[in-house]
C-alpha cells in the first residue's frame, strides 16, 4: 500500500511518518515545503527503503500532479497547512493559499490518478481542527461530527473551507474522504510558539510567562501520539466519507495548564534549590487578549471510540511531564530555532495560545 503524507516533516505529520515507517507495512512518501515550523531531521528515515522526502508546497499544482500521478497513493493523510492563529491574523493570505488551494490541488491530482488506478482501496483523509466549530460557552456540549461551523479566525475560516471542499468533492465528484477535527495537540518536537513548548521554553529561559487575557481559556489537549494513533486506525479501517473527532476529553484553562508546568518544572529543576519556596509560576505575566480569542474547546469523541473503539492511552498529567522532561533534554534543539533564520517574530511579550 502506498501513503502519501503531506506536512510530513511538521509537528504532528513528522509523528505520523515515524509511526507508519515504523511498521514496516507501507510505502511512504512524505511532501513538505520545509517552512519555518517544519523540522526534515524529525523524518529523515535513511535506513529505510519504503520511505521518500519530496520537498514540495501543495500550492504547487503541476508538482502536486506530477507527484501524486507518479505515486498513485492509496492513502493520503493531508496534514500540510498553516496552523497559527496570531500568525493567520498577521498574514491571512498565505492561509488561504496553503489551506485552502492546496487542499484543492490535492483532492483535484487525487481524484484524476484513482481513475486511473485499478486498485480499489483509496481514501483521502484530511486533518482539520475543532477551531472550524468556533467557540463554547462555559456549559454548552462539546462539539460533535453534527456541530454546525463557526470559525472565528483567518485560520480556522480557512480550515473550514477547506473542510467543505472535501465534503463537496466527496458529493460531486466521488472523492473517497474522511475529514478528522482534533482538538489542540502537544508533545515533543512541538514548534515553540504554540502555547505548551512556549511556556515551558520562556519558564526555563527566566522570562516572563506571557497568558492571553485572564487566562481563563478552556482548551482540550490530546497527546501528538494518541493523534496520530487514531489517524492511523481511521486510515487502516473501512470506514469511508464520514466525519470523525479526536480528542481526550481533557478540558483544562490556559491559566491552568501554565500553572502545572510551573509546578512540574518545580521540582525537576528548580529555580534556587537552597529557596524552595521560589516557583516559575512568579514569571506568569497576564498581557492584551487575542482579537477574537475563542473562549473554549471541547471535543465529543464517542463516535470514534463506539466504531473503532480507539482511546487515549495515558492522563494529560503524565504526556505533559514527558513533554517537559523532553524539552529540557533536547534545549538544542529549540534554542537553534530560535536562534535561526526562523527567529520568531513574536517571541517576547505575547503568548502563543492555539
Amino acid at each position: 500500500m502506498n501513503i502519501l503524507v503531506t506536512g510530513g516533516a511538521g509537528f504532528i505529520g513528522s509523528a505520523l511518518v515515524k509511526k507508519l515507517v515504523n511498521l514496516r507495512q507501507f510505502n511512504i512518501l512524505n511532501i513538505d515545503n520545509l517552512s519555518y515550523s517544519s523540522n526534515k531531521s524529525t523524518v529523515d528515515q535513511k535506513s529505510s527503503n519504503s520511505y521518500r522526502f519530496i520537498k514540495c508546497d501543495i500550492t504547487n499544482k503541476v508538482e502536486i500532479s506530477n507527484i501524486i500521478n507518479e505515486f498513485s497513493p492509496n492513502i493520503i493523510f493531508n496534514l500540510a497547512a498553516e496552523t497559527h492563529v496570531d500568525r493567520s491574523i498577521d498574514n491571512p493570505e498565505i492561509f488561504l493559499k496553503t489551506n485552502i488551494l492546496g487542499t484543492y490541488n490535492l483532492i483535484d491530482a487525487f481524484l484524476k490518478n484513482i481513475s486511473k488506478s485499478s486498485n480499489k482501496m483509496h481514501k483521502f483523509i484530511h486533518i482539520s481542527t475543532d477551531e472550524v466549530f468556533g467557540s463554547l460557552e462555559k456549559n454548552d456540549a462539546a462539539f460533535s461530527e453534527a456541530s454546525k461551523y463557526d470559525p472565528s479566525s483567518p485560520y480556522s475560516a480557512s480550515k473550514a473551507a477547506s473542510d467543505h471542499l472535501v465534503k463537496a468533492w466527496g458529493r460531486t465528484f466521488g472523492l473517497p474522504y474522511i475529514i478528522t477535527n482534533c482538538s489542540n495537540n502537544f508533545g515533543p518536537y512541538q514548534f515553540p510558539e504554540k502555547f505548551i513548548p512556549h511556556t515551558i521554553i520562556n519558564a526555563i529561559q527566566g522570562n516572563k510567562i506571557p497568558i492571553y487575557g485572564n487566562g481563563r481559556q478552556i482548551r482540550d489537549w490530546l497527546y501528538v501520539e494518541d493523534h496520530i494513533s487514531a489517524l492511523i486506525e481511521i486510515g487502516l479501517s473501512e470506514e469511508i466519507n464520514t466525519l470523525f473527532n479526536i480528542g481526550a476529553n481533557c478540558e483544562k484553562e490556559n491559566i491552568e495548564v501554565a500553572n502545572i508546568i510551573c509546578e512540574i518544572l518545580d521540582q525537576k529543576m528548580p529555580i534556587n534549590a537552597s529557596k524552595k519556596s521560589q516557583s516559575y509560576k512568579s514569571q506568569i505575566e497576564f498581557v492584551s487578549d487575542r482579537p477574537g480569542h475563542d473562549k473554549r474547546y471541547a471535543i465529543n469523541s464517542s463516535k470514534l471510540i463506539n466504531t473503532l473503539s480507539w482511546k487515549a492511552q495515558k492522563s494529560f498529567e503524565e504526556n505533559l511531564e514527558k513533554t517537559i522532561e523532553w524539552y529540557i533534554n533536547n534545549s538544542n534543539w529549540w534554542q537553534e530555532i530560535i536562534k535561526s533564520k526562523y527567529r520568531l517574530e513574536r517571541l517576547g511579550n505575547k503568548a502563543k495560545i492555539l
